[in-house]
């Protein structure tokens, strides 16, 4: 058992896996452990789940820096860039960093669309905050500067690093990692003035309220844009985001930096001022960590102390 930031976890020590899984506080865990008892003794009926949406709706708008009216509710990040890679004029050019992950860089190839290596030359920019191989931060003000469409996955800086993204066209995430909620939920960020850009390829009763019938009467805000949710992950959503968009983000982001730089500082080198870093060494017996790009990634949260980090250090020197 741990206590952080005022919560409870039972993570076990050396798990440095966050930016693969985070590992969710004990109330996050046992509200949804309720709702599966719930499930099992048949007490819910489907409208039983709208509150917990409505909740983490809001709640991931307020840590993104959005309103709840802009935030479209769904299962993958996946999902929300198709919706915007088959929006865009056939043929139109996207500018995705090397290396991005494939949920942001995949839509936009599957859809037709060319890939260039520079901002002047695209028609959108697509880009994670952070990215996951090795934790590099975009340049946030320099792609607002840009006067380009921009679209940005926060997978993996949502519930770690301060955000403010009202400017940005599109701003897509997942609930499982840094949110320490279930997979299952994620969420777009449409700007007010982008909805009408986009169609709504998956229409359904939860998008338009209507059960049966021929007739699509879209909502007016960005809820038209919803899938039907995923009951538990947002139970676990409703409890773990509301949470987190009450942390001082800022201490939150000290807490993570200093853990990987003292990881950094002890391999002989550099600090990267990001809550994932990815070095040439093997995988750690007892450290729970991923490869990716054939590098180990370390990932450490709120929930990690200094003990973890040292941990990899002892083993590897």
């Amino acid at each position: 058992m741990r206590e952080a930031f005022g919560a409870v976890f039972d993570v076990e020590p050396g798990y440095l896996n966050t930016a693969s899984i985070g590992v969710p506080p004990r109330h996050v865990a046992d509200a949804v452990a309720a709702a599966h008892e719930r499930w099992r003794r048949g007490q819910d009926t489907s409208s039983s789940f709208n509150e917990v949406v409505e909740t983490s709706r809001a709640a991931w708008g307020r840590i993104v820096g959005v309103t709840a009216s802009s935030v479209a509710c769904g299962a993958t990040v996946s999902q929300f860039v198709s919706l915007v890679a088959q929006a865009l004029p056939a043929g139109s050019r996207i500018c995705v960093p090397e290396g991005e992950f494939t949920s942001v860089s995949l839509p936009f190839v599957a859809a037709g669309h060319r890939m260039v290596s520079t901002v002047d030359e695209c028609d959108l920019v697509a880009v994670s905050v952070v990215q996951s191989a090795d934790g590099a931060i975009a340049d946030l003000e320099a792609l607002r500067a840009s006067g380009k469409p921009v679209l940005m996955d926060v997978s993996q800086a949502a519930g770690w690093l301060p955000l403010s993204l009202s400017w940005a066209d599109f701003v897509v995430g997942a609930a499982y990692k840094w949110l320490m909620a279930p997979r299952g939920a994620a969420w777009m960020a449409v700007r007010p003035d982008r909805m009408d850009f986009l169609s709504p390829l998956a229409a359904n009763w939860y998008s338009t309220g209507e059960n049966y019938g021929t007739e699509l009467v879209l909502h007016s805000e960005a809820r038209r844009f919803d899938l039907s949710p995923t009951w538990f992950a947002h139970v676990g959503a409703a409890v773990a985001l509301p949470w987190v968009a009450t942390l001082d983000l800022e201490a939150v982001r000290a807490h993570n930096v200093n853990l990987t730089d003292r990881l950094l500082a002890g391999l002989g080198l550099p600090p990267n001022g990001s809550a994932i870093v990815s070095v040439d060494v093997p995988p750690v017996p007892g450290v729970v960590s991923s490869v990716r790009a054939g590098r180990t990634r370390f990932s450490g949260h709120l929930y990690n102390t200094v003990e973890d980090i040292d941990r990899v250090l002892k083993a590897l020197t």
